[in-house]
């Protein structure tokens, strides 16, 4: 409570992975108050709840001393496919769902309003609003991961379909043939340069016998290989590893400086687990790669950076998609009377 008689505002910002999920409570100005982090499922083999995200969101609120009545709005960054209209999750494989109204559920579980966002938005929205992208703008973000997500926010606002959102960044096809994504043609950016084609890669050079050290820490296990290990691997010394990520962090380059091409942002934001455990390697190698494509014209019209937010972009981001649309329907309603 803030004076005794009105009640203090307070942002939750909730990002659901596949494996984890994370609710934040924020102050009026996006200040994190508390956190609770958790496994999506419950157990193994569990159907993943929506019970279970308002729990999480329940326990940081307790974190922060505040109640439910408290709130002032949700906002959720969430994958898969999106009816943003309809606040609905269209299909998210990894949750095993299909149709599912988290909007309405959390606005009604919860009485406040409460909005859903793309993860990734979210993320590049909270670099915009509190992180690397403060002050700029249009910004770009690009978050290698076990795919390659992208999002843009020009002039304060998401870019956005009417229904759904876009900047699937992961699907250029920067080749005529390669590897396979999940979708999508062959010769994809996430095809050749996610962590998951890059662990592929590792997986090669540790059966050849040219990663020793990745071989010790891992061995040829993919799902092992995670973004740690390999910068464990290339500090340790295996340099046929950091040859691999710096290839894919190269051809990262490239696709930026495409999108550069055509939106002309201010400021790229690096994220996701690759840029974090690897910042100077990897940026320096998109870097490299971006100057092959940009067109000189706009060579110097975007500045690169890593993530400042990290774990917390994506809450970050969706607590201040949340809020936005809240102030802007008040000032709607003041106009309107």
């Amino acid at each position: 409570m803030s004076d005794g008689t009105e009640k203090r505002r307070y942002w939750i910002g909730f990002d659901l992975g596949g494996t984890k999920m994370l609710a934040v409570v924020f102050d009026d100005r996006l200040k994190m108050l508390a956190k609770k982090r958790r496994k999506t499922r419950s157990g193994e083999g569990e159907v993943v709840s929506m019970d279970r995200i308002a729990e999480t969101i329940q326990m940081a609120l307790e974190e922060a001393g505040a109640d439910a009545e408290s709130v002032a709005g949700i906002g959720a960054g969430v994958p898969g496919p999106l009816d943003l209209q309809k606040g609905m999750i269209l299909e998210a494989p990894n949750l095993g769902w299909k149709n599912v109204a988290l909007q309405d559920y959390l606005s009604k579980r919860f009485k406040c309003p409460a909005v859903i966002c793309n993860d990734v938005d979210g993320g590049v929205f909270g670099e915009y609003a509190m992180g690397a992208g403060q002050g700029y703008r249009s910004v770009l973000g690009v978050f290698p991961g076990t795919g390659i997500g992208g999002g843009f926010v020009y002039e304060g606002r998401i870019f956005r379909g009417t229904r759904s959102s876009c900047m699937e960044v992961g699907y250029l096809q920067v080749a005529s043939e390669g590897p396979l994504a999940g979708a999508g043609p062959p010769g994809t950016l996430e095809g050749l340069a996610s962590r998951l084609a890059i662990s592929a890669e590792a997986a090669k050079a540790v059966y050849r016998g040219q990663a020793p050290h990745l071989r010790e820490l891992a061995g040829t296990d993919i799902s092992r290989i995670r973004s740690s290990m390999l910068a464990k691997s290339i500090a340790l010394g295996d340099k046929v590893i950091e040859q691999i990520v710096c290839r894919a962090a190269e051809q990262v380059g490239r696709g930026i400086g495409s999108l550069v091409n055509i939106l002309a942002p201010d400021v790229v934001v690096l994220g996701g687990g690759l840029v974090e455990a690897m910042p100077r390697l990897y940026l320096e190698s998109v870097s490299h790669g971006l100057k092959k494509t940009v067109l000189p014209s706009l060579a110097d019209c975007a500045k690169l950076k890593v993530s400042e937010l990290g774990d917390y972009a994506g809450a970050t981001g969706a607590a201040a998609l949340v809020r936005q649309e809240a102030q802007e329907g008040r000032r709607r309603k003041s106009r309107d009377e």
